[in-house]
């Protein structure tokens, strides 16, 4: 028993220090969403964000131009007209975090997800153009952008 304690208090120390360290946004994050905000141009197009998640089916957040993200929906997408891009490169999720601008329109519709029994907008997907493949975080740290934690809270800035 002597020699079992020090051993367990040694793992617990090593198993503690495998995890992955938390990161923030920071100041450089929030000043380069403000201007990236500031310099979009009113127009019939939307931003969006990739938010994929495992367990989940919604597509991401989507807000109009010039609008911060914490005004932004999270949406499922209608890919009658347009497949997502991760789906018309058959690599779901592959894009998760991307920043797109897109086409399409709202469709008045609400759209059942089981897995967070909730409903969201439907968004009718008409077309997508990346913007960024490392567009600055809009969460208050990165953990919210990894797709296996269940977390759903909308961005705060």
């Amino acid at each position: 028993m002597k020699r079992l304690l020090p051993a367990l208090i040694a793992c617990t120390f090593l198993l503690a220090g495998c995890e992955a360290p938390i990161v923030y946004q920071t100041p450089q994050d929030r000043a380069a969403l403000s201007a990236a905000i500031a310099g979009e141009k009113p127009g019939p197009y939307y931003i969006g964000r990739r938010f994929y998640k495992v367990d989940y089916k919604m597509w991401g957040w989507v807000r109009k131009p010039g609008e911060p993200w914490k005004q932004s929906q999270l949406v499922m997408f209608n890919e009658q007209k347009k497949l997502a891009p991760d789906r018309e490169h058959n690599a779901i999720g592959s894009d998760n975090n991307h920043e797109y601008r897109l086409t399409g329109y709202f469709s008045g519709e609400k759209v059942y997800e089981p897995a967070s029994d909730s409903f969201y907008p439907e968004f009718v997907l008409t077309g997508a153009t990346v913007i960024s493949t490392n567009a600055p975080l809009i969460y208050p740290d990165k953990r919210w952008t990894d797709p296996a934690v269940r977390l759903i809270s909308p961005p705060q800035y």
